[in-house]
């Protein structure tokens, strides 16, 4: 079994201005500096082995600045990005919002990805982390489309389900799972094209 933590990036200068950044690599804001120096106190009590982050800056800088007091290997991930929105990349949060929860589940954005296509390059990600970090746990870094994916491979939920629920937050920003390698094993094989 992987234990998994996850945390949101902290906010960043498009969550600001209204604006869904997807593969656009925005830094953080200066309250996002701020809220990832307090997610890193919240983790300090946690055991763990590894940190892994999107390789997109308002995800990596988060990481960097929340563990900089941990002594811990740091791996980007391009698997862990947010999805790729296309031709509507950092347009308003409110149309993303819209679009993705009713039409791009298995459509892709014009000339990006669908949350299915998301999803398992995710899942990809954590098959390689649960053949090689099994019994270990484990810090994420990422984006919407990581934790719905996560969610995803980590239950019996469907995406329709995982888009579509209300939106939760937790003020620790902290959300943790465990994947057990047959039954992520039995939903991988269910999923791929």
């Amino acid at each position: 079994m992987l234990t998994l933590f996850y945390s949101f990036h902290a906010t960043s200068v498009d969550n600001e201005a209204g604006r869904a950044s997807g593969h656009a690599d925005v830094p953080l804001s200066t309250l996002g500096q701020q809220q990832a120096r307090e997610l890193g106190q919240r983790y300090m009590k946690e055991v763990l082995d590894v940190i892994f982050s999107s390789d997109l800056q308002r995800a990596s800088t988060t990481a960097k600045i929340a563990f900089s007091a941990h002594a811990l290997p740091f791996v980007l991930d391009v698997r862990l990005r947010e999805y790729n929105y296309g031709d509507l990349t950092q347009g308003s949060i409110v149309q993303i919002e819209e679009e993705r929860r009713t039409s791009r589940i298995t459509e892709p954005f014009p000339n990006g990805e669908s949350v299915l296509m998301a999803t398992q390059r995710v899942g990809a990600f954590l098959r390689d982390v649960l053949h090689d970090y099994d019994g270990k746990t484990i810090v994420v870094i990422g984006h919407a489309i990581t934790k719905w994916a996560i969610e995803y491979w980590c239950s019996d939920a469907s995406l329709e389900k995982i888009v579509q629920a209300p939106y939760e937050w937790r003020d620790t920003n902290i959300w943790r799972y465990e994947l057990h390698t047959y039954a992520f094993e039995q939903r991988f094989m269910h999923l791929q094209p």
